[in-house]
């Protein structure tokens, strides 16, 4: 099977370590315009064949019906590439966030779609954990009752990309760069999270807020136009029954950091952390009127990483496995409940997600 990696960064790397932990052989090659990078990438993986060009990589050999395509690239310069591949007749797992709009995405599940290929977004790293598919089905045994309320709050004093993380990749910070901050960045993950757990019909953004707290260290020298703090609340509707859902993402507060992830129901009720798969979960509940907490067990750790997941669900996908990836509308949608959650924080008006149908209603 073959992997083109398109980007030879920090991000591409990753992604050829994670091929090797697939279950067939794998054929490397890579592209990027910087010589250093590709030399770079060359050096710890040999057996790749590089190229300078996106244009030459793709036109060297013909498409297989396996071949995967890996857009490791920063946002600005996700669509043109992943157009590319896919008119070469190739699937296409892109990095997050999978576009820069709404607009370029349904751009590109359309170019899937017309050329019978795949595309997928990385947003999936904490699909499948095993701590989340106990979350799952603890939802799924009824026990917690009739679920009604979910609190979604990761919420960090300083960790902004382009400051205090990676500080070298200044893009982060600039919208026409990297299309939004914190919610661009930690959004997909969020999303592909909530929605995979929910299994929603239907979401109602009912509002909304992004916010930029100041600090002293800001830099001044460079744009910096993207918001480090947002929270929404929506209803979740599944099966005609809502779920009313509080989200808030921060990389920048000035209030106390925290994370919260707990699921309410009629019941009982469940907490867990979802991006640390090292924390227990833990179920309440009522017992003779009083409080029991008992903590789910959730078994072995995955011997792959959230680094691997990705490639792996992707390749699953493909090869018409049983998988956690979420490519073309399902990609799709998660990607509408990013921008819509922007809308809604600039206009004030409410919109709503219609995850059967297609589409975004005002």
């Amino acid at each position: 099977m073959r992997l083109y990696i398109i980007g030879a960064g920090v991000i591409g790397r990753t992604h050829a370590e994670a091929a090797n932990k697939l279950s067939e052989p794998i054929q490397l090659r890579v592209a990027d315009t910087n010589p250093n990078a590709l030399t770079m990438f060359c050096e710890k993986f040999p057996e790749a064949t590089s190229f300078s060009s996106v244009e030459e990589m793709l036109s060297s050999e013909a498409a297989q019906h396996d071949d995967i395509v890996i857009v490791s690239t920063p946002p600005m310069a996700h669509l043109d590439p992943t157009k590319l591949a896919l008119e070469s007749g190739r699937h296409v797992l892109c990095e997050k966030p999978l576009a820069m709009s709404v607009t370029q995405a349904k751009e590109m599940v359309q170019i899937a779609e017309k050329h019978n290929r795949s595309i997928g977004c990385c947003s999936v790293r904490f699909k499948g954990m095993p701590h989340m598919e106990t979350v799952k089905n603890v939802i799924r045994s009824g026990c917690l009752g009739d679920i009604y309320h979910v609190t979604f709050v990761n919420k960090w004093e300083r960790s902004r990309s382009g400051i205090e993380y990676q500080p070298t990749s200044r893009w982060f910070l600039d919208s026409k760069q990297s299309g939004g901050g914190v919610l661009m960045d930690w959004g997909p993950y969020d999303f592909a999270t909530l929605n995979d757990i929910l299994s929603p019909d239907k979401i109602e953004i009912n509002a909304a807020w992004i916010a930029k707290p100041i600090t002293e260290i800001d830099p001044s020298d460079i744009p910096f136009d993207v918001e480090t703090h947002v929270s929404a609340f929506m209803t979740y509707n599944k099966d005609n029954h809502p779920i009313q859902v509080h989200y808030e993402r921060a990389s920048c507060a000035h209030g106390e950091g925290y994370v919260k992830a707990e699921i309410e129901g009629t019941l009982g009720s469940l907490r867990w952390t979802p991006f640390d798969s090292k924390q227990p979960v833990f179920r309440r509940y009522d017992h003779q009127g009083q409080i029991v907490e008992e903590q789910v067990e959730t078994g072995p750790r995955s011997e792959y990483t959230i680094f691997d997941n990705p490639l792996l669900h992707f390749y699953r996908k493909v090869k018409g496995l049983e998988s956690h990836a979420n490519v073309n509308q399902q990609a799709l949608n998660n990607f509408q409940c990013i921008s819509s959650l922007y809308s809604v924080a600039e206009t004030g008006q409410k919109q709503t997600i219609d995850m059967a149908q297609k589409g975004v209603t005002i």
